[in-house]
């Protein structure tokens, strides 16, 4: 115990991260912060109460924040911030749209976070996610393995589903990978993906995998037009809870994830969804996971597709 985490944003992304992590009970301290007011205590207060139930310990505050950076002091001694802020997308939206809008919240956001946070490591899940991720590194100038983000793990989570709900098969037995960007140069990864250890490509045929890559690759927007207001939030805070709780229990857990690239797959100088050991100083190490050389190239597409738009978030 005594570890604390901040989620910035009390939309139902970043309050079901807090529930989440309060749920874990690994941590003395959640807090919530929100620009509207009363949110986040509301949000708090609803949160501790469920505490006798659930039978966790750790304490949720709530805390409304000031444009110019009102209220900030209350992260103080974060071990991880989640950055949430942002407006979700609407149907019809691409998460590039969002980008001009979202980067002004962002930049606020991470240039308070190293104001009263400066040894946190920052999970970043606002959209468009690749170039926020970005964004929040240069606003906070922390080292690049101190900065990552939530996307790789939502989108294997997303791949995973559809594999075992097409083969009628537990959750369990599905392992599938997803990496590059979060959108349109996704590369999800059906060499290293398999059903109850035998290849993917043994027990479902080429074309229907490919169907389920496409799915995937839309499944935000897939969520997005059946809710109509809204973003998906319960698949998107699962992941990144259990980012949050990797790097405050220090546990070495590899996972997908967008982090900084130098070097990797003939890959440098970009934020990428690979996967990374994580632990408490963030990111400890890309784990270079052997693909075939298709899967090499796409992922190198990725990278060129992400890093353009990247170089754009440093004047925003």
């Amino acid at each position: 115990m005594g570890k604390k985490v901040t989620v910035v944003g009390a939309g139902f992304y970043g309050s079901t991260t807090a529930q989440r992590l309060a749920e874990y009970d690994v941590f003395d301290t959640v807090v919530i912060t929100d620009i509207v007011e009363g949110k986040p205590e509301g949000l708090a207060l609803d949160l501790n109460q469920s505490r006798p139930i659930e039978g966790f310990e750790t304490r949720v505050v709530g805390q409304t924040t000031g444009k110019g950076g009102e209220g900030y002091e209350v992260i103080e001694g974060s071990d991880v911030v989640v950055i949430t802020a942002g407006l979700p997308r609407k149907p019809g939206m691409s998460r590039m749209d969002l980008l001009e809008t979202n980067a002004k919240i962002v930049r606020q956001v991470a240039e308070n976070v190293a104001k009263y946070a400066p040894n946190a490591v920052v999970i970043v899940v606002s959209n468009p996610l690749d170039e926020m991720t970005a964004l929040a590194q240069l606003a906070t100038q922390f080292p690049k393995n101190r900065v990552l983000g939530q996307a790789g793990m939502l989108d294997t989570a997303r791949f995973s589903n559809f594999v075992a709900e097409a083969l009628s098969v537990p959750v369990a037995s599905v392992k599938t990978l997803t990496l590059g960007s979060h959108g349109d140069t996704m590369v999800p990864v059906p060499s290293r993906s398999t059903v109850n250890g035998k290849s993917l490509r043994e027990v479902m045929p080429a074309e229907q995998i490919e169907e389920l890559v496409v799915r995937t690759r839309n499944g935000g927007a897939e969520v997005v037009a059946l809710l109509k207001t809204g973003s998906a939030y319960y698949a998107p805070s699962a992941a990144a809870a259990r980012m949050a709780r990797a790097v405050a229990t220090d546990s070495g857990e590899v996972m997908p994830v967008c982090a900084w690239v130098d070097g990797e797959f003939g890959i440098s100088g970009v934020y990428l969804g690979v996967e990374a050991e994580l632990g408490r100083e963030g990111v400890r190490r890309i784990v270079e996971t052997p693909l075939d050389a298709d899967e090499i190239e796409s992922l190198k597409a990725a990278a060129e597709a992400v890093r353009a738009k990247q170089g754009d978030v440093a004047n925003m």
